[in-house]
C-alpha cells in the first residue's frame, strides 16, 4: 500500500470538496455541469485514488537488496 488508510480517506474527502467547489465556480462563469456529470467525474477520481493508494509501493533499500 502506498499510503495509510487515514491519508487516503483525507484525499478522497478533499477530492469531493474540490469537485463540488469546481462545479460552483464553473456555474459562476456560465458553464453548466449537471449533478450526474459531477458524480461521474467524482466516481472516476475516487476510483483512481483507490487504485493508486492500494497499488504496490516502491521497495525499500533492504527489501531490494534481499531480493537480489
Amino acid at each position: 500500500m502506498r499510503t495509510s488508510p487515514a491519508k487516503l480517506l483525507v484525499l478522497v474527502a478533499l477530492c469531493l470538496v474540490v469537485l463540488v467547489e469546481l462545479r460552483t465556480a464553473l456555474a459562476f462563469v456560465g458553464v453548466e455541469v449537471s449533478v450526474l456529470e459531477t458524480v461521474g467525474v467524482g466516481v472516476v477520481a475516487v476510483a483512481l485514488l483507490l487504485v493508486w493508494g492500494f497499488g504496490v509501493g516502491r521497495e525499500t533499500g533492504s527489501e531490494s537488496e534481499s531480493a537480489e
